[in-house]
């Protein structure tokens, strides 16, 4: 039996453990990795439709988070929405890189000696519709790309995203109106 009167199923809340990894505390910080790891993979993978991508956001997440410890402001004692902002951050500014090395690489290989691998990994009526999803959400605003991120893809409640963002939660849910309805618009019939 532990010293502390945490119950052994649940743990201490993130904001005893975000202390602890803020002091260094290397226990603490894997098992706020291990709370919260498949949450974040899933999140990274709706941003990305990628496996692969995914795993490197996982690792890039919690490697800020290692590194800013002490000076991110926990929202509702959860660590979940802080960390869904790095992955998305992060997300946006890999997407970007990649889009530049896709563009180098379609100006440097002749057309009829591509790989298509991707395509035929691209092929899952699941991962087709998600890549769509993405894509839609990639060519919306700032703004709307934020919630879409924090509140649609994330799951995160608009309580959270409008402590998260400074904003009132009557703004949030307004932006997730509108970003859902600009969704629905670019979206095929299909995939509503």
């Amino acid at each position: 039996m532990t010293e502390t009167t945490e119950c052994a199923d649940v743990g201490p809340p993130d904001t005893l453990l975000w202390e602890r990894i803020a002091k260094g505390d290397h226990a603490a910080f894997t098992e706020l990795f291990e709370r919260h790891a498949e949450a974040v993979w899933n999140y990274a993978y709706r941003l990305t439709a990628s496996w692969t991508q995914a795993e490197d956001l996982l690792s890039a997440t919690f490697l800020t988070a290692w590194r800013k410890r002490g000076e991110a402001r926990l929202v509702r004692d959860s660590a979940l929405p802080w960390l869904y902002a790095v992955t998305a951050n992060r997300a946006r500014t890999e997407w970007r890189a990649s889009r530049r090395a896709l563009r180098l690489v379609a100006k440097l290989v002749p057309p009829d000696e591509r790989d298509h691998a991707d395509e035929v990994a691209a092929r899952t009526d699941a991962q087709r519709r998600l890549a769509l999803v993405v894509a839609a959400i990639a060519t919306l605003s700032p703004s709307e790309r934020e919630i879409a991120q924090l509140c649609l893809l994330g799951d995160v409640s608009t309580a959270d995203a409008a402590t998260l963002l400074g904003i009132a939660e009557s703004s949030v849910r307004a932006r997730v109106s509108r970003t859902r309805a600009h969704l629905r618009a670019l979206l095929p019939e299909d995939n509503g």
